[in-house]
């Protein structure tokens, strides 16, 4: 790094995290050297996010770069980071880091024996490829696998594109991702499928309709897990609940933009069950006929230790 504490920093690729997170970089000073943009889109992305920066060839921005950022898709990284490595291009002391949540700096480790210096630093965002991406870095976690030396200098970066850094470590690292993937994708699949629903019946505006109520449930999970769970599983509610699973099987087969809805209801309300059950505020009887309901053995475990003033 530069005595100056700014340094030339190399793009691997310009898709939507990088871009902003380059973005972010070059507003605290930093240079870009170069971007690959390998497709059109990258090309005007780049154009967008980082006027004025080249687009270079892979070896080119490795050759020149103090910082390589890695930000390709998960399922290349190992790819990209072994193919620059035969050609023998990783630097001694040069910063390597990518951007996927789902691995750690292991798979940086042809970089490593180079004498790079590897980081693992994944922000926890989703990103839309425009500049609004750069000013909701401001406050962003970023998840930080380094080697304890190097940890100061991902912290670091980290600050300068406005997040803060939570290590993980390099054996926990799938697990997280896969609870953001869980807690956020498939978030927006619930959200979009009980659209759905609400069209198919005719409300004009779904989104705008579902707006309030599943803001206050994100927020109230958000602060109180699932402390503050409502609905027919969580009250018991056998008969609204079996109403449910009729019309929304009938839905499943009526509309084909809703064939998933049946198995996705009834896994959550399954899970929901369980909850109740765990927390004590679903009564044993009434958790059994929710389960057949549902098509599901009940599971007499999660009363091993019953509260006797709920349970009796």
């Amino acid at each position: 790094m530069k005595a100056s504490g700014r340094i030339g920093i190399g793009l691997i690729s310009a898709g939507k995290v990088g871009t902003a997170l380059a973005s972010a970089l070059r507003g605290q000073g930093h240079s870009i050297i170069g971007a690959y943009a390998r497709s059109e889109a990258s090309q005007d992305r780049l154009d967008a996010m980082l006027p004025g920066v080249p687009s270079l060839s892979i070896e080119e921005i490795v050759e020149r770069s103090e910082l390589v950022l890695l930000a390709v898709p998960d399922d290349e990284l190992a790819g990209v980071v072994s193919g620059i490595a035969q050609l023998g291009l990783w630097q001694a002391g040069q910063i390597v880091a990518h951007t996927a949540g789902h691995f750690g700096i292991e798979i940086l480790r042809p970089a490593q024996e180079a004498g790079a210096l590897c980081l693992a630093i994944h922000p926890a965002m989703t990103f839309t490829g425009t500049s609004l991406d750069v000013a909701r870095l401001q406050g962003c976690p970023f998840a930080i696998t380094a080697l304890a030396p190097y940890q100061a200098i991902a912290h670091a970066l980290v600050a300068e594109m406005g997040g803060f850094g939570v290590v993980i470590s390099e054996e926990h690292r799938q697990a997280y991702h896969a609870a953001l993937a869980h807690g956020a994708n498939h978030l927006v699949t619930l959200v979009a499928q009980a659209m759905r629903m609400l069209a198919a019946i005719g409300v004009a505006d779904p989104g705008m309709y579902l707006q309030a109520l599943t803001t206050a449930s994100l927020e109230g999970a958000l602060s109180s897990a699932d402390a503050l769970q409502t609905g027919p599983v969580v009250r018991g509610d056998i008969g609204t609940l079996a109403g449910h699973l009729d019309v929304i099987e009938k839905l499943s087969r009526e509309v084909p933009a809703l064939q998933d809805l049946d198995s996705t209801y009834r896994v959550l309300a399954m899970a929901t069950t369980r909850r109740a059950c765990e927390r004590r505020i679903l009564h044993p009887n009434q958790a059994r006929e929710i389960n057949q309901l549902l098509g599901e053995e009940f599971d007499t475990a999660v009363f091993h230790n019953p509260n006797p003033d709920l349970h009796e």
